[in-house]
């Protein structure tokens, strides 16, 4: 069958793509849907036409997937994709992600890949979103972006935020709206406001980060008290600058307005200073799930040294140094470094040492003046580790590696070089560190053969 952009097809949604969408396929062709979850039998309109895959939209629903929720909320901005999937299916779907990751990209067919382990209470789980602002007939939006696009789905709060999120995201609408702030339009570069970051603590304390196109701020004073006025939980506001047109939500440049320098959370027994910039896990119970798994599977005895790269602000470090001999902690951004740095200090830990430079770089030096360790954590970023990092941990040599991912799909690559150099993978545990997303983290227990 010959297909064309504006066919009018109807099939079943078998499977997610990587960012959540629902696959159908026609003929063996694969046709990318949003707002489809497996199971649903669906009529669609072929809207784009790519060598290998189509993506089309949904005019109407058939017959409805046994396992999809309905009217449990809106789902049409890009941050809540499964939303709408039951969540005891969305766990099952994760646990697949990974073991099919493994078998294309590592050539596993055979490894315990355990059942996902997922959250009692799955919502209000996020400790830092980023709310994007626009405008829409004159009026100030904040809310995610459309899936697919830059265009802002207005919203009065999120599932996945603290409910003081969505009182303070009220407060900054309701400022906007009275001194008419103007919002960034990145198609003509032009406005004073992008984001709003909003961080919270176990306390339900918050930090607001006020993410502006320039120093520019107009009325930042009477935001500031309408916030602290309001809600007595705002003890931290920052300006960020942000004037790159394309770039990362936070620019290099913060400016306190008010409050504390930083936000104190915890993470199991330990607390950890937040700044502004830190790097923290979004959801801090199930953090504490992936670091006691990422533990027992390091299997850590009192004489252990172990290495810890992509250590961030020494969150995976502080909990290896409690039962080892010395942990080596190595991140390429400086101001985590400083913060890993009090983080040991804050919870007295005098065991643990912390390099600042690229892992690539920093791990084969400290290799090279003779430091060794017999163990290895990695928590890299979503592009995995680089070659040189996977290089230096053969040459190491060490009994244990553990790989904490947060894509299952760099990890597999990765995890198939340290196989063809003379390790096996034990046992994979995957952890739901986003409910209703397609993120899955996972914790991957390597030994020497």
């Amino acid at each position: 069958m010959e297909l064309k952009v504006g066919d009018i097809l109807t099939g079943e949604i078998i499977d997610f793509t990587h960012e959540g969408n629902g696959i159908l396929k026609v003929d063996n062709f694969a046709i990318f849907v949003p707002n489809g979850v497996i199971g649903d039998k669906v009529e669609i309109k072929l809207t784009q036409l790519k060598k290998n895959f189509g993506l089309g939209a949904i005019l109407k629903y058939i017959e409805l997937s046994p396992d999809r929720i309905e009217n449990q909320i809106e789902s049409t901005s890009g941050e809540i994709p499964l939303v709408n999937y039951k969540y005891n299916k969305q766990l099952e779907w994760k646990k697949h992600k990974v073991t099919m990751d493994l078998l294309k990209f590592a050539g596993l067919s055979d490894v315990n890949v355990c059942d996902t382990i997922g959250m009692i209470l799955p919502y209000r789980y996020r400790n830092h979103t980023q709310i994007p602002v626009g405008s829409k007939n004159g009026d100030a939006i904040l809310g995610f972006y459309q899936k697919g696009s830059h265009d802002v789905v207005d919203m009065e709060g999120s599932i996945l935020q603290p409910e003081v999120a969505d009182k303070i995201l009220n407060v900054i609408r309701k400022w906007i709206n009275k001194y008419n702030i103007k919002p960034y339009d990145r198609r003509t570069n032009k406005g004073v406001l992008r984001h709003v970051g909003i961080r919270t603590n176990f306390k339900d304390e918050a930090m607001v980060i006020l993410v502006t196109a320039s120093e520019s701020l107009p009325n930042k004073k009477d935001l500031v008290g309408m916030l602290t006025t309001e809600i007595e939980n705002v003890v931290s506001i920052y300006q960020n600058i942000n004037n790159l047109k394309s770039a990362p939500t936070y620019g290099r440049k913060y400016i306190k307005l008010f409050g504390e320098d930083r936000l104190i959370d915890c993470l199991g027994n330990f607390e950890f200073y937040i700044s502004p910039n830190s790097f923290f896990q979004v959801n801090r119970t199930q953090a504490e799930v992936l670091y006691n798994k990422a533990l027992e599977y390091l299997d850590l005895q009192i004489d252990d040294e172990v290495f810890d790269i992509y250590c961030g602000i020494g969150t995976i470090s502080l909990f290896v140094a409690n039962k080892a001999k010395r942990v080596y902690g190595i991140e390429s951004v400086k101001a985590a470094i400083d913060d890993a740095k009090e983080n040991a200090i804050l919870n007295n830990i005098s065991n643990a040492e912390f390099i600042v430079g690229k892992a690539e770089e920093v791990f084969p030096e400290l290799m090279n003046k003779g430091i060794s360790g017999n163990k290895v954590v990695v928590d890299p970023p979503r592009k995995g580790c680089e070659k040189e990092v996977l290089e230096a941990i053969v040459k190491l040599n060490p009994e244990r590696v553990v790989y904490v991912s947060c894509n299952p799909t760099t990890m597999a690559r990765d995890v198939k070089y340290l196989l063809e150099n003379g390790y096996e993978v034990k046992e994979v545990q995957p952890v739901d560190m986003f409910p209703h997303t397609f993120h899955v983290e996972c914790v991957v227990l390597i030994e020497k053969e």
